[in-house]
């Protein structure tokens, strides 16, 4: 079965609106676990308009499943977060400073020597990496020879074009996860993945090991409550 990390970001940006500690973002991951979450994402940025960095110290303390930092590496502050506390996996996204939300993955064949040292630096400290890729089948192709141990496939382009013809608007990225398949690449997958779409999605890609949700899933708690949303998602990928 596919593992779900829900992605807490939505929850820490609703509790800087109001300063304070409301809500509480270790409680609600904590809780997120307890309903059957298989990990917690966090995405920090430099600016930690919605997650700050003591809130990856926070919850690395606690957190009993998956832990997952995403970010971009070119960050020396993020490197030595992750480095700091030890994830199962960071996920290597080329955000642009400033950027509102992940919007394309790396060309793993320009920066692929780059990426290459970066995969080294975490593995050598026994975390999982995953880069962020366009279901592209050179990415994945240039990927592989990061050494990378998964990539993550961005699913904008998906959920966009879900509606008006999904199977045409998934076959780049069952192409892209059969060639990942061949290469020995685990795969993720993440971004606009909802309860209308998952499903979907999760029955058409082999071989597909985790997706991060945040934005839907934490929109639909506001109507369902935490507990049923998370259940729901779960039954998607079951």
């Amino acid at each position: 079965m596919t593992k779900l990390s829900v992605n807490i970001n939505k929850i820490a940006t609703l509790r800087n609106s109001r300063g304070g500690n409301n809500p509480d973002l270790v409680k609600v991951a904590l809780d997120c676990e307890r309903y059957g979450a298989q990990g917690i994402t966090v995405h920090p940025r430099p600016d930690e308009r919605h997650i700050r960095y003591q809130d990856v110290y926070d919850l690395k303390a606690v957190i009993a499943t998956e832990f997952n930092i995403e970010g971009n590496c070119k960050e020396d502050k993020f490197v030595d977060l992750v480095l700091a506390n030890k994830p199962a996996q960071v996920t290597l996204v080329p955000d642009a400073e400033g950027q509102i939300t992940s919007n394309h993955g790396w060309d793993t064949i320009k920066h692929k020597d780059y990426l290459k040292e970066m995969v080294a630096v975490f593995q050598k400290e026994g975390i999982r990496v995953s880069i962020f890729v366009d279901p592209v089948v050179e990415m994945v192709e240039g990927a592989a020879e990061t050494g990378t141990d998964r990539i993550e496939l961005y699913t904008e382009a998906y959920a966009h074009n879900y509606f008006a013809d999904r199977e045409k608007a998934v076959v780049n990225y069952i192409a892209a996860a059969h060639h990942a398949n061949k290469l020995g690449l685990g795969i993720n997958a993440g971004h606009d993945l909802d309860l209308h779409n998952l499903h979907y999605f999760a029955q058409s890609i082999p071989g597909l090991l985790e997706v991060s949700i945040g934005h839907a899933l934490i929109s639909d708690a506001l109507y369902l409550g935490l507990e049923t949303t998370v259940q729901k998602y779960l039954q998607q990928l079951a």
